[in-house]
């Protein structure tokens, strides 16, 4: 664990000013994203999945993430890894793989309470987990703590949406996250009830804008798949036209991402 790096990371998060948080899917696109200046990189679940050609949000991607993680821990950035739900429903066993993650050199996790089932894991369970990996990770991993309310069909959204931040930020966690939310006046309420606990938003191109976010409280907003979908849209694009954009990297330049940062 490198607790100055953790320290680094969660002084990005400021009022004001929310840590634009772009989501890699491998070596080379996590590098490109550092070589370009970003600081601070995540990973998108659904990237790592799709690419190992494994379904997103079941827990069938811990080899696959841990070997990632591993690998972009010897980049210049600060890493933050979507790890799903853990992997696991045993709180020792997702605290064991915080830590493996922390000692590897990764500054963040994102540990959601969706269940592959569609459903929302237990509150009580979920500050289970997120207390455990509190205490095996303590000052050296960002814990954020992400809820689903606003992202599987029927679920809770604002009423439980506050009493599940509420409780993760006793349990532990650093920071929480509410995907699919982009209503600016529920933010800002979410937000007035935090203190200092960052909420992380994800950006969507048909949403509030980053300033719209930064004005409401927010303090983080992530890209989370856009970027890897985006890739594979200008993929085909490129393929069916055979025409690219003048800035794509060139073959040395992708080349050299491997090693750059070895």
């Amino acid at each position: 664990m490198k607790p100055h790096r953790y320290e680094e990371f969660r002084d990005l998060h400021r009022a004001g000013a929310p840590l634009l948080l772009p989501n890699a899917w491998d070596h080379a696109s996590a590098a490109a994203l550092a070589t370009a200046g970003f600081r601070a990189v995540g990973t998108t679940s659904l990237g790592v999945a799709a690419a190992a050609g494994l379904p997103d949000g079941t827990g069938a991607t811990r080899a696959e993430t841990v070997r990632l993680a591993r690998g972009l821990s010897r980049l210049d950035a600060l890493v933050s890894v979507d790890i799903e739900g853990g992997f696991s429903e045993c709180p020792e066993e997702v605290a064991a793989l915080a830590a493996e993650l922390a000692d590897a050199g990764i500054v963040g996790v994102n540990i959601e309470d969706g269940r592959p089932d569609g459903t929302l894991r237990d509150l009580s369970h979920q500050c289970e987990i997120l207390r455990a990996v509190r205490e095996s990770v303590a000052g050296g991993l960002f814990v954020n703590a992400r809820t689903d309310t606003y992202w599987l069909p029927g679920a809770g959204q604002a009423p439980e949406t506050g009493e599940r931040l509420d409780a993760y930020r006793r349990a532990g966690a650093d920071g929480v996250f509410v995907p699919g939310l982009r209503d600016l006046r529920i933010i800002s309420e979410l937000t007035s009830g935090l203190t200092d606990t960052p909420l992380n938003t994800l950006h969507a191109p048909e949403g509030p804008s980053v300033p719209e976010l930064a004005e409401a409280g927010v303090r983080r907003v992530s890209c989370g798949s856009l970027l890897f979908r985006a890739a594979l849209g200008a993929a085909v694009a490129a393929a069916r036209s055979l025409s690219v954009s003048a800035d794509i990297p060139s073959y040395a330049e992708t080349q050299a991402l491997a090693g750059a940062f070895a």
